[in-house]
């Protein structure tokens, strides 16, 4: 498993803070998690192996993501119904809107690390 993209350059991620987050574990792929990284609210996502770390707060009104759907592509907000594409974090309805993108990878140890910034 790599680095969920974007992948930083070599010195870039020298300079990253990482910080455990769940272990892979118990995030199963085809699955999403809410997890707290200090005080920053993330939403972990398993594609099939890949993995992908967003703000876990939809930019409507600010519902939190992990309690909607998730079909292996869409991510889908309990609220109001907004859909995100689970790659990449933009939305699909609407489009116009985005989510939050964290830097995240597989440590040795088989924790997911996320940096939040």
């Amino acid at each position: 498993m790599t680095e969920a993209s974007p992948a930083p350059s070599a010195g870039d991620a020298a300079q990253r803070t990482w910080t455990p987050a769940i272990a892979l574990d118990d995030v199963w792929e085809g699955e999403m998690v809410g997890v707290e990284v200090g005080d920053t609210k993330v939403l972990i996502v398993n594609l099939d192996g890949d993995l992908q770390a967003y703000t876990n707060v939809c930019p409507h009104q600010a519902s939190a993501l992990d309690e909607g759907d998730f079909d292996g592509e869409t991510i889908t907000c309990a609220r109001h119904l907004w859909e995100f594409d689970a790659r990449s974090g933009r939305g699909v309805n609407p489009a116009d809107a985005a989510l939050t993108r964290y830097p995240c990878k597989l440590d040795d140890d088989g924790m997911i690390c996320v940096d939040v910034g």
